[in-house]
């Protein structure tokens, strides 16, 4: 399985999100990308972003302040 890793520790919201965006439209279905966020919100929208753009939430990882997601593209 193909994963590509994004670091977004230290942004706030909106900028994980979107840039995750940016990233996913760059990989073919089925490619996996994992994201480390250190925004408190970022569970929330990462989980919103998948619902929405039908992507498949693998894994929320959380510990301490950093969480990292994992998405795989549809």
């Amino acid at each position: 399985m193909d994963t590509t890793k994004l670091d977004m520790s230290g942004l706030l919201c909106p900028l994980p999100v979107l840039k995750t965006k940016k990233a996913l439209r760059g990989l073919e279905p089925g490619m996996v990308l994992e994201v480390t966020t250190t925004d408190p919100g970022a569970v929330a929208d990462f989980q919103c972003l998948a619902e929405q753009d039908g992507l498949e939430l693998l894994d929320q990882i959380q510990n301490d302040d950093v969480c990292v997601h994992i998405l795989k593209k549809a």
